[in-house]
């Protein structure tokens, strides 16, 4: 089931202090089905011994240039020829400088620039030495070259300052990594995607809202940007953490929604549609908390904007895929539904099963069926319908 089981790591260790994160960086690289092969400088084994990552990877730690254990004494070819990529983690200002230089001075430099993997990076450094123009430049050149620079993330650190220069989280690096290594397929396409609920304000305490998630949107963009698609995520208030790189625009209400959708939709190439947007908002927002009383209280309600038909009706519209939740009649209400906005395909399911789960059953419907998906988490739901979209994309040029 795991399609990573075959392929495999070469992990650089630094010398700094969060070289300690890179033992847990092994065991999440592991749990997602890469094998792992440690390597470190001699200033790494000061902050971590090779015998960690030897126990953790179960396989020799390569810390010499000349180690006679491999036979023809060329460790720097054969570790990255057994590689599907290459991974410095932490790498400090000095071994960023020797890779933008093209310096081979050690076993690892001369194994990154005797590599034919792809490299990533990920700095990890006091905050001035990240903020030098010098380092700047260099991180600039590793871009140019085509290295992948992970981070790095800003918080404090091991000196007891604040800033720029700590080590990207393993959970965010072990991400990049299966981005990396996954088709791009969808690179230098514009994506824009609608995820969540909406909240429609009563007063400044209460709001009308509904029970989404933001599971399947965020699950959607998480897929499209590992094929290399440029994401905008548009998000109404939900409690997940972003998918690392995508370009999150944040809003509350429908109309914050829908201006947000027409301010990016131009450049994009598809629209997903799968915020649950509120149909109805109060017809007066109250200005103050509304007091609790022992009469009934009647609230007029008036429809807002549909964002899906809205966009979908532009002279130049991009591929709209349309999201349905009902509970009833699903199939049906879907189907009526692709036709009344005059979208090409719509994603239907049962509301119950689908708002706020992490699993999720539906069925693609476009102009030649309906395809039925079995249930599933969302991540592989989103991977299936990008797929079909793809396959509809293909047939439309």
């Amino acid at each position: 089931m795991n399609n990573k089981q075959n392929k495999s790591i070469l992990l650089g260790i630094c010398g700094g202090i969060a070289a300690y994160k890179s033992a847990y960086l092994v065991r999440l690289l592991q749990d997602r089905g890469y094998q792992v092969q440690a390597m470190m400088t001699e200033a790494a084994t000061h902050f971590v011994t090779p015998v960690t990552f030897q126990a953790l990877t179960n396989q020799v730690v390569l810390t010499d240039i000349w180690d006679p254990r491999i036979p023809n004494r060329m460790a720097h070819i054969e570790a990255t020829r057994q590689a599907d990529a290459m991974l410095i983690a932490p790498a400090t200002a000095n071994v960023i400088a020797k890779l933008a230089a093209g310096f081979a001075d050690d076993l690892l430099t001369t194994t990154a620039l005797a590599r034919n993997c792809p490299l990533l990076v990920a700095p990890a450094m006091n905050r001035e030495m990240w903020a030098q123009a010098a380092t700047q430049r260099n991180i600039k050149q590793l871009e140019q070259d085509g290295i992948i620079v992970i981070g790095p993330a800003s918080g404090s650190q091991a000196c007891g300052e604040i800033g720029e220069g700590r080590m990207e989280e393993p959970e965010i690096i072990a991400t990049v990594i299966d981005r990396a290594l996954t088709s791009k397929s969808w690179a230098g396409r514009q994506v824009l995607i609608t995820a969540g609920p909406t909240m429609e304000a009563i007063d400044p305490v209460r709001a009308i809202t509904n029970h989404s998630s933001g599971k399947m949107g965020y699950a959607l963009a998480e897929a499209l940007i590992k094929k290399g698609a440029d994401v905008t995520l548009i998000s109404g208030p939900v409690a997940i953490t972003p998918p690392y790189g995508v370009r999150l625009i944040s809003v509350m209400s429908a109309e914050e929604m829908l201006n947000a959708v027409m301010k990016y939709v131009t450049d994009c190439l598809v629209f997903f549609s799968v915020a649950a947007v509120a149909d109805y908002k109060p017809a007066t927002s109250h200005s103050q908390k509304i007091k609790k009383n022992t009469q009934d209280l009647t609230l007029e309600l008036m429809p807002t904007v549909d964002i899906l038909a809205t966009v979908a009706s532009l002279a130049h519209a991009p591929f709209c895929v349309g999201f349905a939740a009902e509970t009833n009649s699903v199939e049906d209400y879907a189907k009526q539904k692709r036709l009344i906005k005059n979208i090409p395909v719509i994603i239907a399911n049962h509301a119950q099963q689908a708002l706020g789960h992490d699993d999720n059953e539906v069925m693609i419907i476009d102009d030649s069926g309906q395809y039925p998906l079995v249930k599933a988490n969302k991540s592989v739901i989103a991977e299936q319908i990008i797929d079909h979209v793809v396959k509809l994309l293909n047939r439309k040029k």
